[in-house]
């Protein structure tokens, strides 16, 4: 039998169980991704769309950048720490150049998120370290479209659709009851744009959130424009769209 005084302190140490086997310092920092601004990508069968909304600190400050290149053919967010998250974006461009020079090819979406995932899970059994408070989301195209999730634990799994962040067991709601496996681009943007106003308090616009895909003809990563996303939104239905 585990007293309840003897089962304090356990959250003090990455390294140490808690008496039910749980992590706490983990959990701590998933709990922590759900205080980020919201993220999410979606796969279809003509590529991989990824969403973030922006958040601004202050009237005066430029938000900062949500969505990543990591590779020519693989976008990232970081939903979460935002320090934390620049450092798991620059070692996943590292990652895809290691496997340019020691392999001669690109990297692939699985094996991106598996080495994060790996590296993340470092600094959960060291003392003196802390995990990491970050979700990636990586969305890319090998063979085919694919979209991965590391979580701070080191678990990564592969997702047709997934959010992380502020509203995200609502938004991950409404893109199961809206998923379709062979919906096109297009229909995964429109998903994508009305998932992402599903969890806003206040209506989205073309400055309020960052949009990028990768499709599956080029292959590339690419960044859409104001006018790109305001065309998206101005396709939800009317009851959807921002007043």
């Amino acid at each position: 039998m585990v007293f309840p005084q003897l089962s304090r302190g356990y959250d003090r140490a990455i390294t140490v169980f808690s008496p039910d086997g749980r992590l706490l310092q983990v959990e701590y920092a998933l709990a922590a991704t759900k205080r980020a601004a919201l993220a999410l990508g979606v796969k279809s069968k003509e590529g991989v769309v990824l969403l973030a909304v922006k958040k601004y600190v202050s009237p005066l400050a430029e938000p900062p950048t949500k969505i990543h290149q990591i590779d020519k053919h693989i976008g990232a967010i970081a939903a979460g720490l935002v320090g934390d998250g620049l450092m798991l974006i620059d070692r996943s461009r590292q990652e895809a150049q290691y496997n340019k020079l020691i392999y001669g090819e690109p990297i692939t979406v699985k094996n991106l998120a598996k080495r994060i995932a790996m590296f993340k899970q470092q600094y959960t059994q060291y003392a003196g370290l802390r995990p990491f408070g970050v979700m990636m989301i990586f969305g890319g195209v090998d063979d085919q479209p694919e979209l991965y999730i590391t979580h701070p634990g080191g678990a990564f799994y592969s997702y047709e659709a997934y959010a992380a962040g502020m509203n995200s067991d609502k938004v991950n709601d409404y893109l199961r009851d809206g998923y379709k496996p062979d919906m096109s681009l297009e229909e995964a943007l429109v998903l994508a744009v009305s998932a992402a106003a599903k969890g806003q308090e206040e209506p989205i616009n073309e400055n309020t959130v960052e949009m990028a895909v990768i499709d599956t003809k080029t292959k590339e990563f690419r960044l859409l424009t104001k006018e790109e996303i305001q065309r998206i939104i101005n396709k939800l239905p009317r009851e959807e769209k921002p007043s």
